[in-house]
C-alpha cells in the first residue's frame, strides 16, 4: 500500500495522472471485426490479399494477413510478405533530407540549383492548347526551393496524374523531368517528381548513393531488415505479385525470377518493404524522432514535417490521366494541407470513426497506404498490390479498416 501511495504521489508531483500514461489498444471485438472485414473481402474476390497492421508508440496492436500473395501458385499471404511500396518511399527520403537539415548541410529555403545546377532557370507553361497540344513557356519567376520540393509545390508533376504532362510527354518524347513546370514554384500543390530530386540532393550532399545512406542511417538503426530496393534472393519468395483490375476483373501479373526483378532506385519510389518494417518507421514518427535506442530526428524536425507548410494552398485533386495506373486522388483533396513529406488531415473530426485532425499520411501506387494519428497515438499500414491506384475496392478496404480501428479503440 505504501509503495502504491509513493508512485501516485510521484506522478502527481510531476503533473501526471496514472491514467494519462495508458496507451491506446484495440478491443478483442475490434480485432474480430477487422478480421471479418478483410476475410469477407477476400472471399468475395474484392481483393486478392492484404496485410494490415496497427501500432501505438510502443507495441503492435494488430497485425494480420489475408488471402493470397501469389494466386496462380496458391501461396497464402504471410504477415511478413514484402510489397512494392512505391511512393511510400517518399517519406523516407523526406526524413533523410531533414537529417541533413539538422546537420546544417542545407536550409529549407535554399534554391535547389545551389546543389543541382541542372535545375537552374526552369521554364513554366504559360499557355497550353489541349486541342492540338501546342504550348508556350516563360521563365519561372523564382527558383525551386527545397521546402517546395518537400511540400510538392515545386511545379513538377507526373504523367499518370496530370493530363497536360501526359499529352506533352507523348508529343515531345521527353521525360517528365525535362518538361516545363506546370506552374510557378510555390503557387499551387501538384503531386510529382519533387521527391526524386530530393533523392539526388541526398546523394550530392552525402557523396554516396542515397540507398546506402538510407541503409546506414535509417534502416539499420531501426532494425528494418525487410526494406530494400532489390529483394534479396533468399527473401524473394515473400514478394507479392501485382494484380490489375480491368472492367471489374482482377488479372495477376506473373512475378519474374529474382534475378530478373525490375529495380527502380529513385527517391520518390522503388522501395520494397514489409508491414512490420514500415510500422516501425511510423512508430519513429509517432515518438517524434526517437525509437528505442535509435534517434533519427529531433522532435522539432518531426513537428516541421507534420505541420502545414503550404499556407493557404490546399492539396488539389489529381486526375487519373492514365486510367490503367490511377484513378483521381487523394481522399481529402481540396481541403487537406501538406507538410514536408506528408498530407495533413484538415477535417475537424466530425466522424468519431476516422483519424483525427492533424493526422498525416501518404500512399503508394499499388494501393499501399498509411497514416499516423498523433492525437490518438496510433499509426496504421494497409498493404495491397492492385492497380489502378485508388481502385474503388482498395479504397473501401482502407476506409473500412480505419472505421473499424477507431470504432474499437480503447
Amino acid at each position: 500500500m505504501k509503495g502504491q501511495w509513493i508512485i501516485a504521489a510521484t506522478l502527481l508531483l510531476v503533473g501526471c495522472n496514472p491514467q494519462e500514461t495508458k496507451l491506446p489498444t484495440i478491443s478483442e471485438n475490434g480485432v474480430a471485426e477487422i478480421d471479418h472485414f478483410f476475410q469477407g473481402a477476400v472471399e468475395r474476390n474484392e481483393i486478392p490479399g492484404v496485410v494490415a497492421v496497427v501500432a501505438n508508440k510502443d507495441q503492435i496492436l494488430y497485425h494480420r494477413a489475408f488471402g493470397k500473395m501469389d494466386v496462380a501458385n496458391d501461396v497464402e499471404m504471410p504477415r511478413d510478405a514484402i510489397f512494392d511500396i512505391a511512393s511510400m518511399t517518399k517519406p523516407i527520403t523526406s526524413v533523410a533530407v531533414m537529417m541533413l537539415y539538422e546537420e546544417g548541410k542545407l536550409d529549407l529555403d535554399d534554391p535547389i540549383p545551389k546543389y543541382i545546377p541542372s535545375l537552374k532557370g526552369r521554364e513554366v507553361i504559360a499557355q497550353f492548347n489541349e486541342t492540338d497540344t501546342t504550348f508556350t513557356t516563360k521563365p519561372a519567376e523564382q527558383e525551386i526551393t527545397i521546402r517546395q520540393l518537400l511540400s510538392h509545390t515545386s511545379g513538377l508533376g507526373y504523367e499518370f496524374s496530370n493530363h497536360t504532362l501526359n499529352m506533352l510527354a507523348q508529343k515531345t518524347g521527353k521525360g517528365t523531368k525535362d518538361l516545363p513546370l506546370l506552374h510557378e514554384p510555390g503557387s499551387r500543390w501538384t503531386y510529382g517528381l519533387s521527391t526524386r530530386v530530393l533523392g539526388e540532393l541526398v546523394e550530392e550532399l552525402t557523396g554516396q548513393p542515397f540507398q546506402d545512406y538510407f541503409q546506414a542511417r535509417i534502416f539499420d538503426p531501426l532494425g528494418m531488415d525487410d526494406t530494400f530496393y532489390a529483394v534479396p534472393v533468399e527473401k524473394y519468395g515473400r514478394f507479392v505479385t501485382v494484380h490489375e483490375r480491368k472492367d471489374g476483373v482482377l488479372s495477376e501479373q506473373p512475378k519474374p525470377a529474382a534475378k530478373d526483378q525490375p529495380v527502380f532506385i529513385v527517391g520518390d519510389a522503388g522501395l520494397r518493404s514489409a508491414a512490420e518494417d514500415y510500422i516501425t518507421f511510423l512508430q519513429l514518427l509517432l515518438n517524434r524522432g526517437t525509437l528505442r535506442e535509435a534517434k533519427i530526428l529531433s522532435a522539432a524536425s518531426i513537428d516541421l514535417m507534420t505541420q502545414n507548410q503550404i499556407g493557404e494552398l490546399v492539396v488539389e485533386e489529381q486526375p487519373g490521366a492514365l486510367p490503367a495506373w490511377s484513378r483521381a486522388f487523394p481522399l481529402g483533396a481540396n481541403r487537406d494541407k501538406f507538410g514536408l513529406g506528408f498530407q495533413i488531415t484538415a477535417s475537424d473530426g466530425e466522424n468519431a470513426k476516422q483519424r483525427a485532425k492533424g493526422s498525416y499520411s501518404w500512399s503508394g501506387i499499388f494501393n499501399t497506404h498509411f497514416w499516423v494519428d498523433p492525437e490518438n497515438e496510433i499509426a496504421a499500414v494497409i498493404l495491397m498490390q492492385v492497380l489502378p491506384f485508388y481502385d474503388a475496392a482498395c479504397i473501401r478496404m482502407l476506409q473500412g479498416f480505419e472505421e473499424r480501428i477507431y470504432g474499437n479503440l480503447r
